[in-house]
């Protein structure tokens, strides 16, 4: 009970929380990437679905998702609640010339950058994994996933709420990734320079590949 109220309330608990579901919300955006780059190969999604089929019907990757979603949740409710408490704490604001000198905006606005991913999962969810999972759109065999994808990316302002909300997860990684490892006591002067490096090509290329997709379907390079 002490550990779970450690975790739950405790400052250095939250932080800890933060950092290992934020480690595991990565693995999974890897994942996820992977999968859906499938439509790059422009097969007419057979492919893609072929992927998508695999997951949804492996029992293990099942299992993995309702651990997703409670990470997720803890993730984003622990965030906000660091984010509120330390706006709190600070009494003065700092000026933009000793801002920028003692951290990037990104770092400084992790919040908020949070809850723009937050709004636009939502609108993702409710496009394809709420279709998926609680309708029989897809599960009929009347339309695949691909054909779905196809369907909601010819709204041009559906592609720009999704890039809007690959250019925000680029600056949340690009602090949360080596973050999550300095919190979780994984610093020293030879490897954090590597897991910084790892983390920036990690921040640009997972969510530039997320960007690309709606982009290639919406002006007809993938059908």
């Amino acid at each position: 009970m002490k550990f779970l109220s450690f975790l739950f309330t405790g400052s250095i608990g939250r932080k800890l929380v933060m950092g290992a579901t934020g480690l595991f919300l990565v693995s999974f955006l890897l994942v996820h990437c992977g999968i859906n780059a499938c439509v790059f190969v422009n097969d007419g999604g057979e492919t893609f679905n072929a992927a998508a089929d695999f997951m949804s019907e492996n029992f293990f990757i099942r299992v993995a998702e309702i651990g997703l979603f409670l990470g997720l949740l803890w993730h984003v409710f622990q965030g906000l609640y660091l984010w509120l408490t330390n706006s709190k704490k600070r009494k003065a604001k700092y000026d933009k010339a000793s801002g920028n000198e003692n951290s990037k905006w990104y770092s400084r606005s992790m919040g908020l950058l949070g809850t723009l991913i937050l709004i636009f999962l939502v609108l993702h969810l409710k496009h394809f994994w709420v279709v998926s999972r609680f309708t029989d759109h897809i599960t009929s065999g009347d339309e695949t996933l691909f054909q779905e994808m196809l369907e909601v990316f010819e709204n041009p302002w559906v592609v720009v709420v999704y890039v809007l909300g690959c250019i925000s997860l680029a600056y949340h990684l690009l602090h949360g990734f080596w973050s999550a490892f300095h919190t979780l006591g994984i610093d020293h002067k030879t490897y954090t320079p590597i897991i910084k490096s790892i983390g920036t090509a990690f921040s640009v290329v997972i969510p530039l590949i997320f960007a690309l997709m709606p982009i290639a379907m919406h002006l007809g390079w993938i059908s």
